[in-house]
């Protein structure tokens, strides 16, 4: 899978929400306590607006690992290209697919309980094993609307002290209240658990391009089954409908074509 892909499934999952204009009511507080933590911290912070599709990032002494400029900037974009191109390939793919599963399982959760947790991984900014550099990295959901949708994301990048070469990032889901780690097992036994066999078939062949009816009869069962069976994936997927459905399910290694 090409980080491309990945990138534009994250993309689509997190812009397409559906956006209530008057929760949008109070960023100017975000982006304050935001730069007053940097300004402690000396980390990069990437505030991100997905009602708004732009971000706005926030670079202490950290940024010039990154070549970002030391004042504060506004992007047009709810996704840090500029840090993106200075990621390891490898590990951004694993990073976005990370995000794509904290924001599954935060679905699960009362919305008000979104900021309660955060991710965590250690990512590579070179091409190779040997001479690179490693970052703590950590996205957090700040603000959720009443209807589930997330509104404002915020990521860290500070410097890691665990500088051990190995492959992966490490990423976890952790309760940020508590400590409590989320497993990675707990996230697979989430996909692998979430759709039923005969979910999954409809899921796969939706994801070919095949029709309700076309479905219907490759599977021998009529067409109001087989909406029956789409309304359980967008409800069970807390999507807005199967083409989000099929996005999501691709990232996340539920389905494959």
């Amino acid at each position: 899978m090409s980080n491309v892909s990945v990138e534009n499934q994250l993309s689509a999952t997190l812009l397409e929400q559906t956006f209530s204009i008057e929760e949008c009511n109070d960023i100017e507080t975000f982006k304050k306590l935001v730069a007053g933590y940097v300004s402690l911290d000396q980390c990069v912070a990437v505030l991100s607006d997905f009602q708004a599709d732009c971000s706005y990032i926030y670079a202490g002494n950290f940024g010039k690992v990154f070549g970002l400029p030391a004042e504060n900037s506004v992007i047009d974009s709810a996704f840090e290209e500029c840090i993106f191109t200075k990621i390891h390939p490898d590990d951004l793919i694993e990073r976005h697919i990370l995000e794509l599963n904290y924001f599954q399982y935060l679905k699960t959760l009362p919305y008000q309980d979104s900021h309660k947790y955060s991710t965590s991984s250690r990512i590579r900014t070179q091409n190779t094993l040997e001479n690179c550099a490693y970052i703590n990295h950590r996205t957090i959901y700040l603000k959720s609307f009443s209807n589930g949708s997330i509104w404002l994301a915020l990521c860290l990048y500070s410097p890691s002290a665990d500088i051990q070469p190995r492959l992966g990032i490490d990423g976890k889901i952790v309760n940020i209240e508590t400590g409590e780690i989320i497993s990675i097992e707990k996230y697979k036994h989430y996909q692998q658990t979430l759709l039923s066999k005969r979910e999954l078939e409809i899921l796969t062949l939706l994801a070919k391009g095949s029709s309700s009816p076309n479905i219907a009869t490759l599977l021998n069962i009529s067409v109001y089954t087989v909406r029956r069976h789409r309304q359980n994936i967008i409800e069970k997927m807390k999507v807005a409908n199967t083409t989000e459905a099929v996005k999501t399910a691709m990232v996340m290694g539920i389905i494959s074509i």
